[in-house]
């Protein structure tokens, strides 16, 4: 299996986890960037092969050399998950050699229908979990995701109980960025977020908030905002990925855009508010296993072009604003009664 994209390869962890369960004589290779081999820590049955894009497995030739490394593993199948021109390319080997293949179907048309200005085509598209189902169900494969399973939570190493104390309060994680602009709550609510889930209690327990992000920038931003709150800490920059994920595992609620944070959460068993912007669940991007009532959409009565764009990539001119359209008081109220 090919995957690419942070939230696009945390997608694919519940359907695998169900595959494994249901077939379990069955040996699975994830083939991935060595980055998120993480996420593939502890399920039975699967091996990861790190794809490495610089070197090895750079360019045509390298896509070659990658064929012939995973032809040495003596793979029966090809179930790519990702459907780009890098493992088209290899899946079209693995095809003339005689193998089992698959691809997504990432329903480019119906989602641009749901996205275009006019003669707009308003709703519910299959989701990415239904869509990775498909592929299996193609190699011989039905796969069942109406039970998941998730991992346990994760022991917390000493490094991160020292960051985040070892209280048992209600842990809240808050992922406030996303790759594009029109995807991130307004820093101004977002503020009031956090200062009222700051000073209230749930269910008898003070909440603790912690902040998720990355770069220099978004550092910055998160020690600014955490700085006035004694439970409020800023979690960028502090550990390391993998100790992240132990963290998340942890968390009784994640608040996130759709982003992939979202992703990592569910992937895990956490429940998660999202708040969408310019993009909206329908186009199936919904983390896995969450209620609807857990997705915040902004106004369609007052931007009736929503969603604009499947990613997040588009601007419109006029829907800066769509997301102020989503009020703070509802997401601390949902969030304090998450248990």
């Amino acid at each position: 299996m090919r995957l690419s994209a942070m939230g696009d390869v945390a997608m694919t962890v519940p359907v695998l986890r169900a595959f494994v369960k249901q077939y379990p004589n069955i040996q699975i290779t994830v083939i991935s960037r060595p980055f998120f081999k993480p996420f593939f820590d502890g399920i039975p049955n699967l091996s990861f092969f790190a794809f490495d894009e610089k070197e090895r497995h750079k360019g045509f030739l390298g896509l070659l050399r990658l064929f012939n490394d995973l032809k040495k593993l003596k793979i029966d199948a090809f179930a790519d998950l990702h459907n780009v021109l890098r493992s088209k390319v290899v899946r079209i080997l693995f095809a003339l050699s005689g193998k089992k293949t698959a691809a997504v179907d990432k329903g480019r048309k119906a989602k641009k229908a749901l996205t275009r200005a006019e003669n707009k085509i308003f709703k519910q598209l299959p989701t990415m979990f239904e869509r990775h189902v498909k592929v299996f169900e193609k190699l011989g494969f039905p796969v069942d995701l109406s039970n998941p399973t998730f991992p346990e939570k994760a022991v917390l190493s000493p490094d991160i109980l020292a960051i985040i104390g070892e209280n048992h309060q209600k842990l809240i994680g808050i992922a406030p960025f996303a790759q594009y602009d029109s995807k991130v709550y307004p820093l101004d609510l977002m503020q009031e977020v956090i200062a009222q889930l700051a000073e209230s209690r749930s269910f008898g327990k003070e909440n603790k908030i912690l902040l998720f992000g990355g770069g220099e920038k978004e550092i910055a931003l998160l020690d600014a905002i955490s700085k006035p709150y004694e439970n409020v800490i800023n979690m960028a920059g502090k550990i390391r990925f993998q100790q992240e994920l132990q963290l998340i595992s942890n968390l009784d609620v994640m608040l996130s855009m759709d982003s992939g944070n979202a992703h990592i959460a569910a992937m895990l068993g956490v429940k998660v508010i999202t708040l969408w912007g310019a993009t909206h669940p329908f186009a199936g991007f919904s983390p896995f296993n969450q209620a609807i009532e857990n997705a915040f959409v902004s106004n369609r009565e007052m931007f009736p072009l929503l969603p604009t764009s499947v990613y997040g990539n588009k601007k419109v001119a006029g829907y800066e604003e769509a997301m102020r359209t989503i009020p703070p008081d509802s997401i601390v109220e949902i969030l304090n009664n998450c248990n």
